[in-house]
């Protein structure tokens, strides 16, 4: 992590985030953000085995989506408002047992809609491990290092998270589809409560849960609700949710593509490539130069996003779909890391647990609702119209950055 000297004449000390934040939590943080990444596709996999239908199991993951988009902020909002700590052990507690339950209704002699209410509060009882603890980090930073450091390390920080979220998100998919392989189709869900239950828990106890907590008896200073509002917040929001709507898109489609070739198992190993480029890119741009902007990096990786997503309908072999999903990953993982780094910049005092719960929400809802809709047009219209659905993502993504670009003019 990023290490700067204090200049302040009290202390000699240098602030370092591994060492405010403790060793151990970077390793606990990244492991209960698991579930969330599993959540959809473990649903999706479990309901499709369980009930047979392909229809049902894209709904199901759509109302996981959906209580996480209606649901998931207010729980920024709790946090903000009454501390992580308990926000956490409630949504986690409860979380995990939603889970265990969906992995035996779907088994069940139960109607269908008993699987879609319980999914819609898995979505809403998702813990937000990932927004949560990007508040913890900028809170910690704002603490610990002096005003004119602030900014870089903030941009160090977001880089390592957005390169966290790269790997969960990723490899999520990958390892549902192996304890769907090797165990059973309910084992990611049950493998997923577990993991809720274990590591949030332990998310929820560590000391840094402390940093956003209000004093005792006092509300914290917060700006009124109305300043989420503003297209500055949006705008990243909006980026997120066409990353989200990518991850889906992209997921869904190259399983398609798979399929043609008869091996949909190795979907998940394909769609590891694009990760490799996106962690990588996303580490690294704690490396970039303060004169190449926050704004200027959106509009030059969300270019990339879409140059790598136009090749797609053309790719006819695995070799070249693996490459093309390299270079997409180059655009990802820098274009992730600038939108959290802009929401952290411009989130309205006392509620960045609450902007970064909307663009963590955003990711879910566009994953899930792009999934669903994919994998029905890959079903209906064919791969070569599923593999155009990634690019239509891509163009969001730039478009919220474009969008991003123009407001910012507008208020200077």
């Amino acid at each position: 992590m990023h290490t700067n000297t204090l200049t302040a004449p009290e202390t000699d000390r240098r602030p370092s985030l591994i060492r405010e934040a403790g060793l151990g939590y970077f390793p606990i943080a990244l492991i209960a953000r698991l579930p969330f990444a599993m959540m959809v596709v473990g649903i999706l996999t479990l309901v499709v085995s369980a009930r047979g239908s392909l229809g049902l199991g894209g709904l199901t993951s759509a109302m996981t989506g959906l209580g996480t988009a209606l649901i998931g902020p207010l729980l920024g909002a709790a946090a903000d408002r009454f501390g992580q700590r308990r926000v956490l052990l409630i949504a986690g507690t409860v979380n995990s047992l939603l889970l265990a339950l969906m992995a035996w209704l779907a088994f069940a002699p139960v109607a269908d809609a008993a699987l879609l209410v319980v999914a819609f509060f898995i979505g809403a009882t998702m813990p937000q491990v990932a927004p949560l603890s990007r508040s913890r980090l900028v809170g910690i930073i704002g603490r610990a290092y002096p005003a004119e450091r602030r900014t870089s390390v903030v941009g160090g920080a977001m880089a390592y998270e957005s390169a966290a979220d790269e790997i969960v998100f990723v490899f999520g998919p990958v390892i549902v589809g192996l304890l769907a392989t090797t165990l059973s189709p309910a084992a990611p869900v049950v493998g997923a409560a577990v993991l809720a239950l274990v590591f949030v828990t332990a998310f929820a106890l560590h000391p840094t849960a402390a940093t956003a907590v209000a004093s005792r008896g006092e509300h914290p200073d917060q700006a009124p609700a109305r300043e989420l509002f503003r297209l500055r917040v949006l705008a990243p929001v909006a980026g997120a949710l066409g990353m989200g709507l990518f991850f889906g898109a992209m997921l869904t489609s190259l399983t398609a593509f798979m399929a043609e070739r008869g091996v949909p198992e190795q979907a998940g190993l394909v769609y590891g490539a694009m990760g490799v480029g996106s962690a990588a890119l996303a580490l690294g741009v704690a490396l970039f130069p303060a004169r190449f902007t926050l704004s200027a990096r959106w509009l030059t990786f969300a270019s990339v996003l879409v140059a790598g997503s136009v090749a797609l309908p053309f790719v006819g072999t695995v070799g070249a779909m693996t490459l093309c999903l390299l270079v997409i990953g180059i655009g990802i993982g820098p274009t992730l890391v600038t939108q959290y780094s802009l929401a952290a910049g411009h989130s309205p005092r006392g509620r960045s647990a609450t902007v970064m719960t909307m663009l963590g929400s955003a990711v879910v809802v566009g994953q899930s609702a792009a999934s669903a809709v994919t994998g029905l047009v890959a079903d209906s219209a064919g791969l070569g119209t599923a593999l155009l659905a990634p690019l239509g993502a891509a163009l969001v993504v730039l478009a919220a950055g474009v969008a991003h670009v123009i407001a910012s003019r507008a208020r200077r």
